[in-house]
């Protein structure tokens, strides 16, 4: 699971409102750790949370990212194979 980390006490209140498991929430880090590459933070999360499918050898994952003016949006990534 994804969040973007616009900043981290963000993260931690979606985890305890959505009940979240934090072994799985932005396990490399999120963007306090990667950074917060402005006008390409969707394509970090993505590629962060393909790469970590692949090593997981897991089938899906999720990333929500924020968009400016308060909205939102998530993906739903299946792992082909």
């Amino acid at each position: 699971i994804e969040i973007n980390e616009a900043f981290s006490p963000q993260v931690v209140a979606c985890e305890k409102l959505l009940k979240l498991d934090r072994n799985r929430l932005n396990v490399n880090g999120g963007a306090v750790a990667l950074g917060h590459p402005l006008a390409a933070t969707g394509t970090r999360l993505v590629l962060t949370l393909t790469h970590e499918l692949k090593r997981r050898n897991a089938r899906y994952g999720i990333a929500s990212m924020c968009i400016g003016g308060g909205q939102g949006i998530a993906v739903l990534v299946e792992r082909a194979g």
